[in-house]
Parts: C-alpha cells; structure tokens; sequence
C-alpha cells in the first residue's frame, strides 16, 4: 500500500508538472506571436500639425486606434536632414518648397506599433492632399489638420521597408551613438 500511494503522489507531481510546462510552452508561444505580428511604422506631425496645437488629438485617434507609441520627440528638422530624408523627391519640383516647409517649425516624431501598423497608419492619415481628404476621408486626420497638398500635416511610412528605414534616420538622427535623451522628471 505505501508503494501504491508512493507512486500515486509521483504520478500526481509528473502530470502537474507535464501540465505546468505546457501551459508556459503556449504561453510564450502566444506572446511571441504577438510580438511577430506587430510592425512598427513612423509617424511625423508636420509643423503645421505642430504649430496648429494638433498633437494631442492625432495622439488620442492613434491611441484610440489600437496603435501603442513606443517612442516619441519632438526636433527641429535642418536643411539637410530634410534633403536627405526626402532624397527620392529631390528632382521633383516642389523639393524647394518641402525643404522650407519641413525646417519651419518642430515636428514631432512617433514611432507607432500594432499588426498592420503600416497599412493602418496610412489609412488613418487619410489622402496626401488634405482637400481630398476632406472631401473623401472626413474622418482622416489629414481632413482634420491637413491645409493642402504640401501642408497635410502629417507622414506616414508607405512600406514595411520604408518604415524601418526611417525610423532608423531619426533614431540616428535625434540620439547619435553614444548619446541619450534627457528626461524631465517633472
């Protein structure tokens, strides 16, 4: 009898045990589909988004949109830094224009997260010209903040690629190797 309960309580702690390992198996397995299945995508409030007071309501239809901020700061954009952001459009006539837009004021810079980031954000901004966008997408924050073709008040990444090559400029850009942003505690 002591050997029948001896092996009763083995056999209780194994199948415990068997249980307790597949349940942290799935588990993990269900975090790490999660984190596979997110993108991360840029999104950039435009100076006139900025200037305009618009920041904290872009912020709230992301939020509110299922997308989590994983980074956020605002800069001010030089010359050169928007030449060689938007180098694929710098034979194109409003290169100028971009340029002087772009450095007249801050933007703000997020880096956004959820499966379908990009698709999602670009759906979320709505048409590149905001007149579209009001006609079109009413509900865009294009339509919302967005003046025109040029000043439509945010960027979104048009690609996966995209995406993390320009999130990888402005991480670059903002916080050199070697450097960290400061926090104010208050």
């Amino acid at each position: 009898m002591l050997v029948n309960l001896r092996f009763g309580l083995w056999f209780r702690d194994f199948v415990l045990i068997v249980l307790l390992a597949c349940v942290a198996s799935l588990s993990i397995r269900s975090w790490a589909n999660v984190y596979l299945e997110n993108e991360r995508t840029l999104a950039i409030v435009k100076p006139d988004g900025v200037s305009g007071n618009y920041t904290s309501s872009i912020r709230k239809v992301i939020l509110e949109s299922g997308f989590s901020i994983q980074r956020e700061f605002t800069l001010h954009l030089d010359e050169d830094s928007v030449r060689r952001f938007y180098a694929e459009h710098s034979a194109k006539s409003f290169f100028p224009s971009l340029i002087k837009y772009m450095t007249s004021g801050p933007v703000m810079i997020m880096i956004l997260q959820k499966a379908n980031a990009v698709a999602d954000w670009r759906a979320l901004i709505g048409p590149t010209d905001a007149h579209k966008a009001k006609m079109t997408h009413a509900d865009s924050i294009r339509a919302m903040c967005g003046k025109d073709l040029e000043r439509n008040c945010v960027h979104g990444s048009d690609s996966v690629e995209s995406a993390a090559r320009e999130i990888s400029f402005f991480l670059t850009e903002a916080f050199p190797e070697g450097t960290t942003p400061e926090h104010d505690e208050l």
